[in-house]
């Protein structure tokens, strides 16, 4: 693998399909004999040049622009070449081959998913973190998620991380030098205040942590699942929290047989919403189906809202059902998935007493009444605090890095009181925690981590 990261690479950096621009990107040690090949002339650094791009045979493919950007101060840290085109698929694809015929001599090959942002990332041009935050600012599906991202990847992300990271590293000298020169009388611990610095770094990674968690709430959103009854209104609950018809709303019982879903916006925070089948025994063939995927669907959720029917609340036949059904979800959740119990159709009967509380509220999802308390309910539940100024992406390794390290702190602190006795031991929990900050920027980490990643870029990224 390595030798394949030292070979010039080339791609087209835009999405596949038709447009007004493409571009064909090139990265190597030299792109000087492809700018000659391709462009017929030299190009001025960091300058855009009209011109044709020439075939062999001395033909233009096309006419654009052409920006030589050289090693160091270039996206990947190498000699790179970005030709700008017309964005016609056949245009793009001819160009691209031209440049693999142009750079044969050099072994010029087609660039893997995300392997301009790798060598980006080795050549010290990026840390991992904001190497990610490239992916996650193109994949972002929110504005909030798209300004978290950009911040990530304007480094503020890392630079929590390492002043954790320096903090860490001082504190470490003080133990080590304790360790070292156990003879003298000078205390290092006690004279520096490392109980103090230990806190105050406990603090700052509580804050930095509680950030990151925001940030991978509105990376990843949260899946919320919509279960009862057959004809409890679970359908027209989607639509009014989509605001659109997305789901068949009819009086017959067992109308949704499949999972439906949508992905919605609450204060830039992504929730991916689904209706399932009615939650019954019985039904046809093709509606246990439909409710063995509903089952399918609450074991995966982050949150449930368990709907319930107003109109029917005294009948008997319905109360035990829904009981059963209370039932089932407490067997098959684990004991940290929230569920909601949620009372529809108060348009047509009021509210019983008992509906509103820190997880149960009514509404009607035929008028509109009550959905804004429970898109801020949902929000609540998700751990999401109005105030994303300041966020930066983040995902759930970088919060589960987090956590680690908060926990080695947290050793390292009831080691602290123990003195002399536990200096080793205190020593090496402040390491561990060190390495856990650097898997977050990267400059600690194994070779299939960074594959994973960089693997699921696009292919000119």
């Amino acid at each position: 693998m390595l030798e394949r990261l030292d070979q010039p690479i080339a791609a087209i950096a835009t999405a596949p399909g038709r447009g007004a621009v493409g571009i064909v990107r090139v990265s190597a040690k030299d792109v000087r004999p492809i700018i000659e090949a391709v462009c017929g002339r030299a190009l001025e650094p960091r300058e855009a040049t009209y011109l044709p791009f020439k075939a062999a045979d001395g033909n233009a493919i096309d006419q654009g622009l052409a920006i030589h950007f050289p090693a160091p101060h270039s996206y990947t840290g190498e000699d790179v070449l970005e030709l700008q085109a017309h964005g016609g698929p056949v245009v793009l694809q001819l160009l691209l081959a031209r440049c693999l015929e142009a750079g044969a001599a050099i072994n010029l090959r087609v660039a893997e998913p995300g392997e301009f942002t790798r060598r980006a990332f080795l050549n010290d041009k990026l840390d991992l973190a904001q190497a990610e935050a490239v992916a996650d600012l193109i994949d972002a599906s929110t504005e909030a998620a798209a300004r978290s991202a950009s911040r990530s990847l304007a480094g503020e992300f890392s630079h929590e991380v390492h002043t954790l990271r320096d903090g860490l590293v001082h504190l470490r000298m003080l133990v080590e030098a304790t360790l070292d020169f156990p003879e003298e009388e000078i205390d290092f611990l006690q004279k520096a205040d490392a109980a103090g610095q230990l806190a105050r770094l406990q603090e700052q990674l509580a804050r930095v942590l509680q950030r990151a968690q925001q940030g991978a709430l509105l990376r990843e959103g949260i899946k919320v699942v919509i279960a009862g009854q057959p004809n409890a209104g679970k359908s027209s609950l989607l639509n009014a929290l989509a605001g659109a018809e997305l789901a068949i709303v009819t009086p017959i019982p067992g109308t949704t047989r499949d999972v439906v879903s949508q992905t919605i916006q609450i204060e830039g925070v992504p929730l991916h919403v689904i209706d399932t089948a009615g939650l019954r025994e019985g039904g046809d063939v093709v509606e246990r189906i439909g409710i063995e995927r509903a089952w399918d669907q609450i074991e995966g959720a982050d949150a449930i809202v368990f709907l319930h029917d107003l109109t029917r609340a005294d009948e008997m036949e319905y109360v035990q059902a829904d009981e059963r059904i209370a039932r089932d979800l407490a067997d098959r959740l684990p004991g940290q998935v929230p569920v909601v119990d949620v009372w529809n159709k108060v348009d047509v009967i009021p509210a019983k007493a008992g509906t509103q509380g820190a997880l149960s509220l009514d509404l009607s999802a035929k008028t509109g009444q009550g959905i804004d308390t429970l898109r801020q309910r949902l929000l609540e539940i998700a751990g999401w605090q109005a105030s994303p100024e300041g966020v930066f992406i983040a995902r759930e390794r970088h919060v589960q890095a987090l956590r680690r390290a908060g926990g080695h702190l947290q050793a390292a602190e009831e080691l602290l009181a123990l003195q002399a006795e536990a200096l080793d031991l205190l020593a090496e929990e402040l390491r561990l925690a060190q390495n856990a900050l650097n898997e977050i920027t990267g400059e600690f980490g194994a070779d299939d981590l960074l594959g994973v990643i960089f693997s699921r870029f696009c292919i000119g990224k």
